[in-house]
């Protein structure tokens, strides 16, 4: 049986929709956050040294990152969700297999950490320091990348309905964290196409019950 170390609030839930869109059969061993870090907790180091979720246990194994656990329950279903690997949209779907977690979530983890540091607890002359110089980096670095990944991503699905062609593919479900952190944190609203994406993938039946087995599930905003 597999085992989803699902910590709330997380990636974690990403995989949790996967295997109720596959089918799979798995439990769900609940962690919650420390309410004042937000940091997963200690237990979690039990599961894989990192502590950090998602994991997931299986046969004996120990698999961590998203998306090599995207891959393995992929290929343990013998390549459901995933497009043949020489045709046009699956060179799409190896590209945002990796964009999701290489490219575009690290910066919406900088916007987030850049907004939490002014209001953290500091010194009182430091804080319109901190203010200002990450203001400067959120303003200068971080909102122009930004506006540039998500206008790319808005053109791409203006010509097709998911991520790797007019198929539903484990790359949306791998897109679907990132686009919601950056409809909380980005404005991404602001973008039709990633707005109607998001709808389309809220409205999925086995999204739905996957928030069912994980619990109550909201991105950490800013």
């Amino acid at each position: 049986m597999i085992t989803v170390h699902h910590l709330e609030n997380s990636r974690s839930q990403r995989v949790l929709w996967l295997l109720e869109e596959l089918g799979l059969p798995y439990e769900v061993k609940r962690y919650a956050r420390d309410p004042k870090t937000m940091l997963a907790p200690a237990e979690l180091k039990a599961v894989h040294p990192l502590g950090k979720s998602p994991v997931i246990t299986d046969e004996g194994r120990t698999i961590a990152e998203s998306g090599a656990i995207i891959e393995y329950l992929v290929a343990k279903t013998g390549g459901q969700l995933a497009p043949a690997p020489d045709s046009p949209a699956g060179l799409d779907y190896r590209y945002f297999m990796h964009y999701a977690e290489g490219s575009l979530m690290p910066l919406m983890v900088m916007s987030l950490v850049f907004t939490r540091i002014p209001k953290s607890p500091m010194p009182f002359f430091a804080r319109p320091i901190a203010r200002a110089l990450c203001g400067k980096v959120r303003s200068s670095f971080l909102q122009p990348q930004i506006i540039d990944h998500l206008a790319m991503l808005e053109a791409h699905l203006g010509k097709q309905t998911w991520f790797a062609g007019d198929d539903f593919s484990a790359a949306d479900i791998q897109m679907s964290f990132p686009l919601e952190a950056a409809a909380t944190r980005a404005g991404g609203d602001r973008y039709p196409a990633l707005t109607a994406f998001l709808s389309r993938i809220h409205d999925r039946p086995a999204y739905q019950r996957a928030l069912e087995r994980g619990g109550p599930y909201r991105i950490l905003g800013g």
